[in-house]
């Protein structure tokens, strides 16, 4: 009979136990990074002397996949002597820590990289993955009794002979499972090892649990500060907008003034002098300004769309003849592929009249030399949908001004305000489509796609 004043190994193993116990539930509640966790997670179960276990993995559910992924493995080779933290009048209060250079080697380690290389299928095929990720039970072999299971096989890979995997479990939902075993020594492991690890894994599994959930709440919390911060910038440019508006309609009147009376002059000045050259570049200044303003009151303006019924090759032909003195001035050529039978959709088509003439002015001040326009109409493949590719060869846009072209106010122009795509772009939106813009071999592409009328909507 043991002496009552003498411990015995048992009685020193629990102690132990129940200390680590205790110092891994203080240390879950000093931590919400999950990376740190999962190492303290592992390394406690792998270090001391003698450790509890040779080899700790750890793997975690992905309920969209159904497969179990590898994160982390941790042997005697990789695990470190865990930091103690507090605890000098009560080893009960004392913590863990460990440090980033051990969470980097172990991370490096090739352990590591084999654990986070699996992939196990969750199945009920495999008497594993059935007890531990399905059931929520400990599962506890001497040998893998399940030969030509795919899942089992992992393990075998790993050298894992006599082994037990646990179910990291919040309330009553798998998050995933730790693997242990002793590899080197090829001991086998106890009763009372398996109840230890049952107990550290309920206290794993919620810790993880609620370091996913913090790890979401800073998420949506990072979310939803960024939200408000792009709605108050959105109302800042609102207001800003509002006063552009604002600014630009009082401004056209003294404007119309300015421009009426140095049309006056330029009439009665003498063409050989001065003045008629100053009254000349005030016409045409104005004129200039004229057009700005009428862009912004345009693109500042909340759109109203006139729904009706439109033909689109009768669109573009207006079009075609609205350009008949640029394409002349411009010595372009003009190809259009209109198709036989009418395209037919709901629009207004002013508006997309407005689109399609900005989109062929512009290709021919693009061909300063002369060139030609190609305009081709084609159907999608389930008839919904009509795709204008308008191109040129005008050489192309730089790359690197490809996501500015429908900025607002963005222009390459002398003598552009940086209005005109931005407001076709609205247009083309506005009735439920799209303008992209690509470079082509010999310049731009603008392809401008719309939703024709269907049938049931005739």
């Amino acid at each position: 009979m043991d002496d009552p004043g003498i411990p015995n190994k048992a009685t020193d193993k629990k102690l132990t136990e129940l200390v680590l116990l205790y110092q891994f539930s203080n240390t879950l509640l000093s931590t919400i990074r999950l990376n740190k966790l999962t190492h303290l997670i592992l390394t406690a179960l792998t270090s001391g002397t003698p450790p509890l276990f040779e080899r700790a993995m750890l793997f975690l559910l992905n309920e969209k996949s159904g497969v179990l992924q590898g994160m982390l493995g941790v042997t005697l080779s990789s695990a470190a002597d865990l930091v103690v933290v507090g605890g000098e009048e009560n080893p009960l209060l004392s913590r863990w820590d460990i440090s980033d250079e051990v969470i980097s080697r172990q991370r490096e380690a090739e352990i590591c990289s084999n654990i986070k290389a699996m992939r196990i299928e969750v199945t009920a095929d495999c008497p594993v993955i059935r007890q531990v990720v399905m059931e929520n039970r400990l599962y506890h072999s001497d040998k893998v009794d399940c030969i030509e299971c795919p899942s089992c096989a992992s393990f075998r890979k790993l050298g894992a002979t006599s082994f037990a995997a646990v179910p990291l479990l919040s309330r009553e939902k798998s998050l995933g499972m730790v693997v242990v075993d002793n590899p080197n020594s090829g001991n086998k492991l106890s009763m009372d090892d398996l109840h230890f690890l049952q107990l550290f894994a309920s206290q794993a599994g919620m810790a993880i649990e609620n370091s996913m959930l913090y790890n979401r709440i800073e998420e949506a919390h990072s979310n939803l500060r960024d939200a408000r911060e792009r709605l108050l910038h959105g109302e800042r440019l609102a207001a800003i907008g509002e006063m552009a508006a604002n600014m630009a309609h009082e401004l056209k009147n003294p404007l119309i003034t300015i421009g009426g009376f140095s049309s006056r002059l330029l009439k009665v000045l003498p063409p050989e002098g001065r003045e008629h050259r100053y009254a000349e570049t005030i016409v045409r200044e104005v004129s200039r300004l004229e057009k700005m303003l009428s862009d912004i009151l345009a693109y500042s303006r909340k759109p109203t769309i006139c729904y009706n019924l439109c033909e689109l090759r009768e669109i573009l032909k207006e079009c075609f003849d609205g350009c008949t003195t640029a394409l002349e001035d411009y010595n372009v050529q003009l190809s259009a592929s209109l198709g036989n039978h009418p395209w037919l959709l709901l629009g207004d088509a002013h508006q997309l009249k407005q689109v399609f003439l900005n989109l062929l002015l512009n290709a021919c001040e693009a061909m300063t030399d002369g060139g030609t326009i190609t305009i081709a109409l084609e159907e999608s493949l389930d008839k919904d949908l009509v795709t204008i590719s308008i191109s040129d060869t005008g050489g192309g846009i730089p790359v690197d001004m490809l996501s500015k072209i429908f900025a607002p106010f963005f222009t390459t122009k002398p003598n552009g305000t940086g209005l005109g795509l931005a407001i076709a772009n609205r247009i083309v939106i506005n009735h439920s489509g799209t303008l992209q813009v690509t470079n082509g071999a010999r310049g731009a592409i603008f392809t401008v796609t719309l939703p024709l009328l269907q049938p049931e909507q005739s």
